[in-house]
């Protein structure tokens, strides 16, 4: 067991003292190519972000429709206000997935 704690700090150590070093040894090359990757990396999630903004937004505009088309069923005397209601929420709904599809595609 002490033989085991002795090459754990032996290489922790290592570690501590010879990583620096080679991280500052990296060829520029690597860099460059880290670099490009992580901004296509970085575009690909801004538009999956984008996507599953939509995602949400329609399934936002369907829950609200369907809860003024129940809500119109129990009482078709206030269909108005209803109507009024779900065109408010889904404008709102809409705006905010919009805002959001902007955002990713700006990033």
């Amino acid at each position: 067991m002490k033989n085991i704690v002795k090459h754990a700090l032996i290489a922790t150590a290592a570690v501590a003292v010879f990583g620096p070093a080679l991280a500052m040894a990296q060829d520029s090359a690597a860099v460059q190519v880290a670099a490009a990757s992580t901004g296509k990396i970085g575009k690909g999630l801004a538009a999956i972000g984008a996507g599953i903004a939509v995602l949400g937004g329609g399934l936002g505009i369907g829950l609200i429709g369907k809860g003024a088309v129940e809500s119109i069923a129990r009482q078709p005397e206030a269909s108005g206000p209803i109507m009024t209601n779900m065109i408010l929420c889904a404008a709102l709904v809409e705006g905010a997935t919009l805002f959001a599809v902007v955002v990713g595609m700006i990033a």
